[in-house]
């Protein structure tokens, strides 16, 4: 028997004891709409007889009084009354065929309201007779910080079934802006008392009379499944999701000048002092602008570097200079004694001040061990042998160090003795347990470099290790989004359905961690927020250099997914949704884009200093009430533009213009004057296609554009025009044919 409050052993008394005031059939399940002294309720029974009870209304202490209902055939409308105010509650159902429906709450205060406590909204019960207390259920994910609002439960006592809720917070903004309150931690709770709360308001910030205030935008979807493993328990979270998607109000996006922001970024970079200090006979990086106490790290020469490599490959420019300068000092990171790439400089380690644990000589954090040996590796792929030299000169340390601890990492571990300085996250959690896929990662692509088996078979070890880890396999978005496209790498060779399921657990823990809502209060008002991705489990912010390595790896992921029919529809729905919008919102990053009463304070930022005219990435955009730029203006998060450019851009230098896609495309093939692409993701949704000059002072040709969704070729016009480019609005999962 479980704890209850006793609000909810009174709600339950008097749920029971209830008026019924309307009913509806979705399909097996019944929909039951009762009215409840201070309550109204939408009671779900499954057709098993299970029950899970929804509170649409609720006044404290008040009476509500039942005015109206009103139906049409798309919704139902219910009006109520009380001391407090006027409660209005629309419910409809996008989706018959998927069990979904959707209830908005709108309440209207009768004078300046206060809200100091409001209890969640979720009551599992048993079909007949039994109290709250005894039934039992399993929480699969609920909101952390200012992630997405949903909770996914199954009812397991009595059996029953699943509940996947999610709360469109988007529609809190003015509740958020009035009261000065945050979104985030709003949705979740302890067996049985689950759901949302909403956020406790302050003496000097009440909800104002007669305003109209939405407090609740639930989508419910209901199945009878209870998944039984890890892997159904991903699948379910990917597919429900992606259901609820298709209904969610969705921010427009816009286009950005990505080719000018790259060059804008490149030139300081070049040219600020601030990004740059001397050290062993070589000029680095910072890692953060104007952080001269920190040494050099090899992970942040290689996160610039290689995107900086691919975009003068993808542009035809020269970048040598700035090139050959990173590569340059790449070999003094090798420490000979070791036998490995290292994080810290040796020749500046010992300037290490210690504040913090990884801030130490000889301090390896695991992750961070791979993170610049999978740079390596990619460039050595591509040919370079400055690369592929310090890349094989690590390996056998690296393996070494996997067998040691099992495949299963720590956190901190001493390099010399492999002492263990630090095992878990916090107690109980573990260690950093997305580095098997990382280390999966590496040795894949190892064994792709040189062709040697046993980088194969260490692959294999280490993916197996992620076996039962559920959503906790996530410690690092960008390592667990790698790991995805790894564990779906191997499952192509092997054919061992083992590893594409762990893909998909991969992905839908990187699906947890991201905000699917637009945050429009305090200084969010000035960035989009709708698919951001928080780097890790309990991050309070989204930061720019995770952003632009899972965007990466969901463009490696659905690389590898070619021929795999099998890939989940919901997973080539959300991801190309999840690249369509970073792209519309990493910009942001960007200090020039953001308004200087957004940015942190001088002694407010933790490393360095912020130039707010320099486009070098914020590490962190944070909730609306707080302000960003509170780590850092990252260096290494200069990559972004020159990681979206060449994967977002295709030249066509005989027509004289470029293709920008919001999705991914590929399978581009040009012939005469025409070119065709194939577009991922979904032919429900549709994408923004710019037709831009190559070059400044070009002007885009006349173009015509047909899509192939049902075996033929039909053209589809302009959608805008605007400073010599043109836009079009493309249908996912087709084909475009472009002629000029």
């Amino acid at each position: 028997m479980k704890p209850i409050s006793a609000w909810t052993a009174t709600s339950q008394d008097r749920l029971e004891g209830g008026k019924i005031i309307f009913e509806r059939k979705l399909n097996d399940y019944r929909l039951t709409t009762i009215l409840a002294d201070y309550c109204m309720w939408f009671v779900a029974e499954w057709p098993n007889g299970g029950r899970v009870a929804f509170r649409a209304a609720y006044a404290a202490n008040d009476v509500l009084n039942l005015d109206n209902i009103t139906e049409d055939d798309t919704e139902v409308e219910f009006l109520l009354s009380g001391t407090t105010g006027k409660i209005s509650v629309t419910l409809s159902f996008p989706d018959d065929e998927k069990n979904i429906f959707r209830y908005i709450t709108t309440l209207t205060p009768a004078f300046d309201l206060l809200m100091p406590y409001w209890p969640r909204d979720i009551m599992p019960m048993f079909s007949k007779t039994g109290r709250v207390q005894n039934t039992k259920g399993t929480v699969h994910a609920g909101q952390v910080g200012s992630r997405s609002g949903n909770l996914f439960f199954s009812l397991e006592n009595p059996e029953t079934g699943s509940v996947f809720y999610f709360q469109n917070l988007t529609a809190l903004n003015k509740y958020c802006n009035e009261t000065e309150t945050s979104a985030g931690d709003l949705v979740g709770g302890s067996w049985p008392e689950i759901g949302m709360k909403l956020p406790a308001t302050s003496v000097d910030k009440p909800l104002k009379e007669g305003e109209d205030y939405i407090i609740s935008d639930a989508f419910i979807l209901l199945t009878d499944e209870i998944p039984q493993d890890n892997y159904q328990m991903a699948q379910h979270y990917l597919n429900h999701l992606a259901d609820i998607y298709v209904y969610l109000p969705r921010p427009d996006t816009e286009y950005h000048d990505w080719p000018d922001f790259l060059h804008k970024g490149l030139n300081d970079l070049q040219n600020h002092k601030g990004c740059w200090q001397f050290a062993d006979g070589r000029s680095y990086l910072n890692a953060y602008v104007s952080d001269y106490k920190t040494p050099p790290e090899s992970m942040v020469q290689l996160a610039v570097l290689l995107p900086l490599m691919d975009f003068d490959r993808w542009s035809g420019e020269d970048h040598s200079p700035v090139i050959e300068t990173l590569k340059n000092g790449l070999e003094n990171f090798y420490d000979k004694q070791l036998g490995t790439l290292v994080r810290w400089l040796p020749a500046k380690e010992k300037d290490l001040d210690w504040s913090e644990e990884q801030k130490q000589p000889e301090v390896m954090d695991s992750w961070y061990l791979h993170h610049p040996l999978l740079n390596l590796s990619r460039m050595a792929l591509d040919g370079d042998e400055i690369a592929k030299k310090l890349l094989m000169d690590s390996v056998d340390y690296v393996i070494k160090v996997a067998q040691h601890f099992n495949y299963e990492w720590p956190v901190f571990y001493k390099m010399a003795t492999l002492e263990v300085l630090k095992q878990e996250t916090e107690e109980g959690k573990g260690g950093e347990k997305d580095v098997p896929g990382a280390y999966a990662h590496l040795m894949i692509q190892v064994w792709q470099l040189t062709g040697s088996k046993k980088y194969f078979d260490e692959a294999v070890k280490a993916a197996k290790k992620l076996d039962g880890l559920g959503f906790d396999v996530f410690y690092q978005a960008n390592n667990t989004a790698f790991s995805a496209g790894a564990l779906l790498r191997l499952y192509k060779e092997t054919k061992d359905e083992l590893f594409l399921n762990l893909s998909y657990v991969c992905i839908a823990a990187v699906m947890k961690n991201v905000q699917l809502w637009e945050a429009d209060y305090g200084n969010a008002k000035h960035y989009q927020t709708f698919f951001a991705i928080y780097p890790l489990k309990d991050a309070p912010y989204t930061a720019a250099y995770e952003e632009q390595e899972v965007f990466a790896a969901i463009h490696t992921y659905l690389k590898e997914a070619d021929g795999v029919e099998e890939i989940l529809p919901s997973v080539r729905l959300l991801l190309a949704e999840c690249i369509k919008y970073v792209i519309h919102r990493v910009s942001y990053y960007y200090p020039p884009r953001l308004p200087r009463e957004v940015l942190a304070e001088r002694e407010d930022v933790k490393t360095g200093e912020i130039d707010p005219n320099l486009w070098i990435a914020l590490e962190d955009l944070q909730d609306g009430w707080n302000r960003s730029g509170q780590v850092g203006q990252e260096v290494y998060g200069a990559g972004i533009a020159f990681g979206i450019v060449p994967r977002q851009y295709h030249k066509v230098d005989k027509g004289g213009f470029m293709i920008f896609n919001e999705y991914p495309a590929t399978q581009f093939h040009k012939s005469g004057d025409a070119v065709t692409f194939s577009t991922r993701g979904d032919s429900r949704f549709t994408y923004r296609m710019v037709i831009a000059p190559l070059a400044d002072g070009q002007k885009v040709p006349s173009v015509t554009v047909s899509v192939n969704q049902n075996g033929r070729y039909e053209e589809t016009g302009p959608v805008g025009r605007e400073n010599d480019i043109v836009e079009f609005c493309i249908p996912g999962d087709s084909k475009v044919k472009i002629e000029w």
